[in-house]
């Protein structure tokens, strides 16, 4: 089992590093291992080291267990942090840094629906309505999308989302970087 994990870190990290578009030359100027060390490391001649992988879990944005593959252990349980921003919640469902990142939302009921502030930022956002009635404004377009539908949007757009009655809602939203959109059917907004 242990020579088992061991074995797949090489392949691991090479995918890593071609899944964040990294040459070698760019990983070794990031963590300052010589491009010799990384190859071997990648192709298995060489056996990693806590020396080595910290500057690469660093790097990558990474926890080490990701890097070896480390089974894991102890309790299941996923211990969510809420972030509180711009009067809403955002509850983190995924732990990996970079790529597309998962948040449970939630708007809280206000009694009058607020007038939209369209914001913009990098990256594309799909998002599924779990309860309540979310108005989503995007561009020239001011949908309400009930409980069970789903909008997908480059946020590079003004966009802006919130209660289209008052009332409270919930909604899963995947968020990508760079435009990395999410690849599943839906209404586009």
């Amino acid at each position: 089992m242990t020579e088992d994990v061991l074995d797949a870190v090489g392949p691991r990290l090479r995918a890593l590093r071609r899944d964040r578009e990294l040459t070698l030359a760019d990983l070794a100027a990031r963590t300052g291992i010589s491009e010799s060390t990384l190859s071997r490391l990648e192709s298995g001649q060489r056996k990693a080291t806590l020396e080595l992988l910290l500057p690469l879990a660093r790097t990558y944005d990474v926890p080490l267990d990701d890097l070896v593959g480390a089974p894991r252990t102890g309790d299941p349980r996923i211990h969510l942090k809420p972030i509180h921003r711009f009067g809403m919640t955002f509850i983190p469902l995924s732990r990996r840094p970079g790529g597309v990142q998962a948040f449970k939302m939630i708007i809280p009921a206000r009694g009058e629906p607020l007038e939209p502030t369209p914001q913009t930022h990098d990256g594309f956002e799909w998002l599924y309505v779990l309860n309540g009635r979310l108005r989503l404004v995007v561009g020239e377009r001011d949908l309400t999308l009930p409980p069970g539908e789903a909008a997908e949007f480059d946020t590079s757009s003004p966009h802006w989302l919130g209660s289209a009655d008052g009332g409270a809602v919930e909604l899963l939203i995947l968020f990508g970087v760079h435009g990395m959109r999410a690849h599943v059917s839906g209404h586009r907004a």
